[in-house]
Protein backbone atom coordinates (compact mmCIF):
# COMPACT_ATOMS: atom_id res chain seq x y z
CA UNK A 1 0.00 0.00 0.00
CA UNK A 2 1.33 3.41 -0.93
CA UNK A 3 1.80 6.19 1.60
CA UNK A 4 -1.06 8.09 0.00
CA UNK A 5 -3.40 5.10 0.13
CA UNK A 6 -2.54 4.44 3.78
CA UNK A 7 -3.22 8.06 4.64
CA UNK A 8 -6.68 7.79 3.08
CA UNK A 9 -7.70 5.00 5.50
CA UNK A 10 -9.49 6.50 8.53
CA UNK A 11 -7.64 6.01 11.79
CA UNK A 12 -10.63 4.25 13.36
CA UNK A 13 -10.76 1.73 10.50
CA UNK A 14 -7.01 1.13 10.60
CA UNK A 15 -7.21 0.54 14.35
CA UNK A 16 -10.12 -1.89 13.89
CA UNK A 17 -8.17 -3.92 11.32
CA UNK A 18 -5.10 -4.02 13.54
CA UNK A 19 -7.19 -5.13 16.51
CA UNK A 20 -8.76 -7.93 14.46
CA UNK A 21 -5.36 -9.21 13.35
CA UNK A 22 -4.00 -9.20 16.91
CA UNK A 23 -7.11 -10.86 18.33
CA UNK A 24 -7.27 -13.61 15.75
CA UNK A 25 -4.30 -15.56 17.05
CA UNK A 26 -2.40 -15.39 20.38
CA UNK A 27 1.18 -14.23 20.11
CA UNK A 28 3.48 -17.25 20.36
CA UNK A 29 6.36 -16.67 22.75
CA UNK A 30 9.61 -18.65 22.70
CA UNK A 31 9.49 -21.69 25.00
CA UNK A 32 12.17 -20.27 27.28
CA UNK A 33 9.94 -17.25 27.96
CA UNK A 34 7.03 -19.37 29.18
CA UNK A 35 6.23 -21.19 32.42
CA UNK A 36 4.12 -24.20 31.37
CA UNK A 37 1.41 -25.18 33.85
CA UNK A 38 1.47 -28.86 32.91
CA UNK A 39 -2.34 -28.72 32.62
CA UNK A 40 -3.09 -29.25 28.88
CA UNK A 41 -6.28 -27.19 28.77
CA UNK A 42 -4.69 -24.29 30.63
CA UNK A 43 -1.51 -24.33 28.56
CA UNK A 44 -3.63 -24.29 25.40
CA UNK A 45 -5.61 -21.34 26.76
CA UNK A 46 -2.38 -19.46 27.53
CA UNK A 47 -0.64 -20.39 24.25
CA UNK A 48 1.93 -22.53 26.06
CA UNK A 49 1.92 -21.26 29.64
CA UNK A 50 2.26 -18.15 31.75
CA UNK A 51 4.75 -15.58 30.42
CA UNK A 52 7.86 -15.68 32.61
CA UNK A 53 8.61 -12.55 34.60
CA UNK A 54 4.93 -11.69 34.88
CA UNK A 55 2.49 -10.95 37.68
CA UNK A 56 -0.57 -13.15 37.18
CA UNK A 57 -3.77 -13.50 39.18
CA UNK A 58 -6.11 -16.42 39.86
CA UNK A 59 -9.44 -14.87 40.77
CA UNK A 60 -12.93 -16.03 41.65
CA UNK A 61 -15.03 -17.17 44.57
CA UNK A 62 -14.43 -20.87 43.92
CA UNK A 63 -11.65 -23.05 42.58
CA UNK A 64 -8.72 -20.65 42.59
CA UNK A 65 -6.75 -22.43 45.33
CA UNK A 66 -7.48 -25.85 43.86
CA UNK A 67 -6.08 -24.63 40.55
CA UNK A 68 -3.10 -23.10 42.36
CA UNK A 69 -2.38 -26.44 44.06
CA UNK A 70 -2.43 -28.13 40.67
CA UNK A 71 0.04 -25.59 39.32
CA UNK A 72 2.37 -26.15 42.26
CA UNK A 73 2.17 -29.90 41.70
CA UNK A 74 3.07 -29.60 38.02
CA UNK A 75 5.85 -27.03 38.42
CA UNK A 76 7.58 -28.84 41.32
CA UNK A 77 8.24 -31.78 39.04
CA UNK A 78 11.16 -29.80 37.59
CA UNK A 79 11.51 -26.52 39.48
CA UNK A 80 11.27 -24.87 42.89
CA UNK A 81 8.15 -23.06 44.08
CA UNK A 82 7.94 -20.52 46.91
CA UNK A 83 4.67 -19.86 48.76
CA UNK A 84 4.11 -16.83 50.98
CA UNK A 85 1.83 -18.27 53.67
CA UNK A 86 -0.58 -16.12 55.67
CA UNK A 87 -1.48 -19.07 57.89
CA UNK A 88 -4.01 -20.77 55.62
CA UNK A 89 -1.66 -23.16 53.82
CA UNK A 90 -2.08 -26.89 54.47
CA UNK A 91 1.01 -28.69 53.04
CA UNK A 92 -0.51 -32.21 53.11
CA UNK A 93 -3.11 -30.94 50.64
CA UNK A 94 -0.32 -29.94 48.26
CA UNK A 95 1.18 -33.40 48.63
CA UNK A 96 -2.18 -35.02 47.84
CA UNK A 97 -2.44 -32.79 44.78
CA UNK A 98 0.89 -34.26 43.63
CA UNK A 99 3.35 -31.55 44.69
CA UNK A 100 6.91 -32.48 45.65
CA UNK A 101 7.13 -30.85 49.07
CA UNK A 102 10.93 -30.98 49.04
CA UNK A 103 10.74 -28.45 46.20
CA UNK A 104 8.33 -26.10 48.00
CA UNK A 105 9.70 -23.22 50.06
CA UNK A 106 7.11 -21.90 52.53
CA UNK A 107 7.63 -18.40 53.94
CA UNK A 108 5.25 -17.52 56.83
CA UNK A 109 4.04 -13.90 56.81
CA UNK A 110 0.82 -12.69 58.41
CA UNK A 111 0.81 -8.93 57.80
CA UNK A 112 0.54 -7.25 54.41
CA UNK A 113 3.90 -5.49 54.59
CA UNK A 114 5.66 -8.67 55.71
CA UNK A 115 4.12 -10.55 52.79
CA UNK A 116 5.28 -7.88 50.37
CA UNK A 117 8.81 -8.01 51.79
CA UNK A 118 8.85 -11.81 51.53
CA UNK A 119 7.77 -11.68 47.88
CA UNK A 120 10.35 -8.96 47.23
CA UNK A 121 13.18 -11.09 48.62
CA UNK A 122 12.04 -14.24 46.81
CA UNK A 123 11.81 -12.46 43.46
CA UNK A 124 15.25 -10.87 43.83
CA UNK A 125 16.80 -14.20 44.88
CA UNK A 126 15.68 -15.91 41.64
CA UNK A 127 15.79 -19.29 43.35
CA UNK A 128 12.25 -20.26 42.35
CA UNK A 129 10.43 -20.56 39.06
CA UNK A 130 7.16 -19.56 40.72
CA UNK A 131 6.27 -17.40 43.72
CA UNK A 132 2.70 -17.84 44.97
CA UNK A 133 0.99 -15.52 47.43
CA UNK A 134 -2.53 -14.61 48.59
CA UNK A 135 -3.88 -11.19 47.78
CA UNK A 136 -3.38 -8.38 50.32
CA UNK A 137 -4.07 -4.68 50.00
CA UNK A 138 -0.83 -2.85 49.20
CA UNK A 139 0.03 0.62 47.94
CA UNK A 140 0.25 1.07 44.19
CA UNK A 141 4.00 1.64 44.41
CA UNK A 142 4.51 -1.71 46.17
CA UNK A 143 2.67 -3.69 43.49
CA UNK A 144 4.60 -1.78 40.81
CA UNK A 145 7.89 -2.69 42.50
CA UNK A 146 6.93 -6.39 42.70
CA UNK A 147 5.97 -6.33 39.01
CA UNK A 148 9.32 -4.75 38.11
CA UNK A 149 11.21 -7.34 40.19
CA UNK A 150 9.30 -10.20 38.55
CA UNK A 151 10.14 -8.79 35.12
CA UNK A 152 13.84 -8.34 35.90
CA UNK A 153 14.22 -11.75 37.54
CA UNK A 154 12.12 -13.70 35.05
CA UNK A 155 10.16 -15.25 37.93
CA UNK A 156 6.40 -15.82 37.70
CA UNK A 157 4.47 -14.20 40.57
CA UNK A 158 0.94 -15.57 40.96
CA UNK A 159 -1.46 -13.81 43.33
CA UNK A 160 -4.56 -15.71 44.45
CA UNK A 161 -7.51 -13.39 45.08
CA UNK A 162 -11.29 -13.43 45.21
CA UNK A 163 -10.98 -10.18 43.24
CA UNK A 164 -7.84 -8.22 42.45
CA UNK A 165 -7.79 -4.62 43.57
CA UNK A 166 -7.21 -1.73 41.18
CA UNK A 167 -3.45 -1.54 41.77
CA UNK A 168 -2.87 -5.26 41.24
CA UNK A 169 -5.16 -5.31 38.19
CA UNK A 170 -3.06 -2.57 36.62
CA UNK A 171 0.32 -4.30 37.00
CA UNK A 172 -0.89 -7.85 36.29
CA UNK A 173 0.11 -9.16 32.89
CA UNK A 174 -2.36 -12.05 33.10
CA UNK A 175 -5.68 -12.26 34.96
CA UNK A 176 -7.64 -15.51 35.06
CA UNK A 177 -11.17 -15.79 36.42
CA UNK A 178 -12.19 -19.15 37.96
CA UNK A 179 -15.87 -20.19 38.02
CA UNK A 180 -17.31 -23.45 39.31
CA UNK A 181 -18.86 -25.63 36.62
CA UNK A 182 -20.26 -29.14 36.82
CA UNK A 183 -19.59 -31.17 39.98
CA UNK A 184 -18.55 -34.83 39.60
CA UNK A 185 -19.92 -37.23 42.22
CA UNK A 186 -18.36 -40.50 43.33
CA UNK A 187 -20.79 -43.32 44.04
CA UNK A 188 -24.31 -42.40 45.07
CA UNK A 189 -25.77 -38.95 44.51
CA UNK A 190 -27.73 -37.01 47.07
CA UNK A 191 -27.13 -36.76 50.80
CA UNK A 192 -24.68 -39.66 50.99
CA UNK A 193 -22.80 -38.87 47.81
CA UNK A 194 -19.14 -37.89 47.74
CA UNK A 195 -17.70 -35.12 45.60
CA UNK A 196 -14.99 -36.65 43.40
CA UNK A 197 -14.08 -33.55 41.40
CA UNK A 198 -15.46 -30.65 39.45
CA UNK A 199 -15.11 -28.72 36.25
CA UNK A 200 -13.59 -25.29 36.60
CA UNK A 201 -14.23 -22.70 33.94
CA UNK A 202 -11.19 -20.47 33.45
CA UNK A 203 -11.63 -17.18 31.58
CA UNK A 204 -8.87 -14.85 30.43
CA UNK A 205 -9.75 -11.41 31.77
CA UNK A 206 -6.43 -9.89 30.73
CA UNK A 207 -3.34 -11.06 28.88
CA UNK A 208 -0.55 -8.87 27.61
CA UNK A 209 0.03 -11.05 24.55
CA UNK A 210 -3.51 -11.91 23.48
CA UNK A 211 -7.07 -10.66 23.51
CA UNK A 212 -9.21 -11.23 26.59
CA UNK A 213 -12.31 -13.40 26.41
CA UNK A 214 -10.75 -16.81 25.77
CA UNK A 215 -12.03 -19.62 28.01
CA UNK A 216 -11.47 -23.30 28.81
CA UNK A 217 -12.67 -26.02 31.19
CA UNK A 218 -10.27 -27.69 33.62
CA UNK A 219 -11.19 -30.84 35.54
CA UNK A 220 -10.03 -30.69 39.17
CA UNK A 221 -9.85 -33.77 41.37
CA UNK A 222 -11.05 -33.06 44.91
CA UNK A 223 -8.95 -33.57 47.99
CA UNK A 224 -10.79 -32.99 51.28
CA UNK A 225 -7.86 -31.06 52.66
CA UNK A 226 -7.56 -28.59 49.76
CA UNK A 227 -8.54 -25.41 51.52
CA UNK A 228 -8.34 -21.67 51.80
CA UNK A 229 -7.45 -21.72 55.47
CA UNK A 230 -10.26 -24.20 56.18
CA UNK A 231 -11.19 -27.76 55.24
CA UNK A 232 -13.35 -26.76 52.30
CA UNK A 233 -12.90 -28.69 49.05
CA UNK A 234 -14.01 -26.34 46.32
CA UNK A 235 -12.18 -23.12 47.14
Amino acid sequence: MSVLAAAEVPKSEAFRRLKERLSAQPTALPVEQLVPTGIPQLDSLLAGGFPAGTVATLEGETGRWSLAAGLVAKITRRSLVAIVDDGGLYPPALAQAGASLDRVLVVPARKALAMARAADILLRSRICRLVLMPFVTLRDAVWERLAQLAHRSGVLLIVVAAQAGAALSTVAGVRLQCTLGRIHMFGRHGLWGTVDGFELRVDVRKHKHMAAGRTTLVTVQCHPELVEGKHVTLH
